[in-house]
């Protein structure tokens, strides 16, 4: 049943609602699995929920416990905010915004009070002017060095505390006789509350940035090796054994990156694709294992041992196939239907040297890393 049914709409109340009391349990079930199934593709994202929980318990002692609240009051709030902003996923993400948060709240709250104080020299009359001067100068001044690529990509949150940091220190002390018990009260809680944030972010299960790139790296490098594997048969329409293609579902997986499929027929049906067909699926199937071999050896941190033989296998292909260019005729061949394929052939010529540089990039890794050299099997 569709809730955007014509039926369903032009009814009265009582038949919608029986219809929505049917779909319900539907998207119920349906919402319990895609939460299952987050949890079961990384299980560290239920536990970094519960660290926040954990971390804004803590916090939030400041308010339960009575002698806590005595001493800092209404500031509290402050430490639960800071929690909510600083805990990230990485540790080096919680680490840097958290130290961010504090070195911007100290010296924000340093200025702000220094300000104010001199406000108050100029008179009850010049009080207002002299902090609506500095509130607008530091906060244009601020906002223009955010716009410096170094200190965007570093200190970009930083700087925003220091502005917010500051605004509300100078601002609110006009009104607030005791700018200094307040200002060393929303420091104090902010500092405490980045504190107990990286702590637990790194006492419990913590998750490492470096971790998460190279299985990223390792990740995007299988599925290039994936794609060059399938990539040879794709085009050519046949598989290992020279049998047509009938596995739709890994087709798919790189369908999108292969030309239309009007010129795929057009390659398969000429000779000059005929005659490219085995060096080409030859450099694909090569370079494909080379890629995922390396995408093992970053993930499991192993020596790479076969990867230079495929390698030299697809530099031999390489050749067979300059050679076949070098030597076609075009006297009588139709370049309409030849381009396609010389043009997947050039490619593929420029692949290898990139697929090298990969290698290379990798065994440089390898020994800085110190990668084991995995166990060699001995037959009996």
């Amino acid at each position: 049943m569709n809730i955007a049914d014509p039926k369903i709409e032009n009814a009265g109340p009582f038949t919608r609602a029986c219809g929505w009391h049917k779909l319900l349990p539907n998207k119920i079930v349906e919402m319990a699995k895609k939460i299952k199934k987050l949890g079961q593709d990384d299980p560290r994202r239920i536990i970094h929920s519960l660290k926040v929980g954990l971390a804004l318990t803590l916090v939030s002692l400041f308010y339960y416990i009575q002698p806590l609240y005595d001493r800092i009051g209404e500031n509290s709030i402050w430490a639960v905010i800071t929690v909510i902003l600083v805990f990230e996923f990485s540790v080096g993400a919680t680490l840097g915004k958290g130290l961010n948060r504090m070195l911007a709240t100290l010296s924000a709250g340093a200025l702000g009070v220094g300000v104010h104080h001199l406000a108050t020299l100029s008179g009850e009359k010049g009080e207002p002017i002299v902090l609506g001067f500095f509130v607008a100068m530091i906060a244009a001044t601020v906002t223009f060095v955010r716009f410096f690529p170094t200190m965007k990509a570093r200190y970009d949150y930083g700087l925003l505390i220091f502005i917010l940091t500051f605004s509300l220190v100078s601002v609110s002390g006009y009104r607030e006789d005791k700018v200094l018990q307040m200002a060393h009260q929303r420091v104090t809680t902010i500092i405490m509350g980045s504190i107990i944030a990286i702590v637990i972010c790194i006492c419990i299960r913590p998750v490492w940035i470096g971790e998460e790139l190279q299985n990223l790296i390792a990740n995007n490098i299988e599925k290039l090796g994936n794609f060059l594997q399938g990539f040879g048969s794709e085009f050519f329409k046949i598989s290992e054994d020279r049998q047509p293609l009938s596995d739709i579902a890994f087709i798919q997986g790189y369908k999108s990156l292969l030309t239309s499929k009007n010129n795929e027929e057009t390659m398969t049906l000429n000779e000059f694709g005929r005659k490219i067909q085995e060096p080409s699926t030859k450099i694909c199937s090569e370079s494909g294992k080379a890629l995922r071999e390396l995408a093992s050896a970053v993930k499991k941190m192993n020596q790479p041992t076969s990867v230079n033989a495929h390698i030299e296998n697809s530099k031999t292909a390489i050749e067979n196939l300059k050679f076949m260019l070098d030597t076609y005729h075009l006297e009588d061949a139709d370049l309409q239907e030849i381009m396609p394929s010389a043009e997947v052939a050039l490619t593929l010529i420029d692949v290898v040297p990139c697929i090298v540089k990969i290698a290379d990039a990798v065994q440089e890794l390898a020994s800085l890393a110190h990668f084991k050299t995995p166990a060699t099997r001995v037959s009996p």
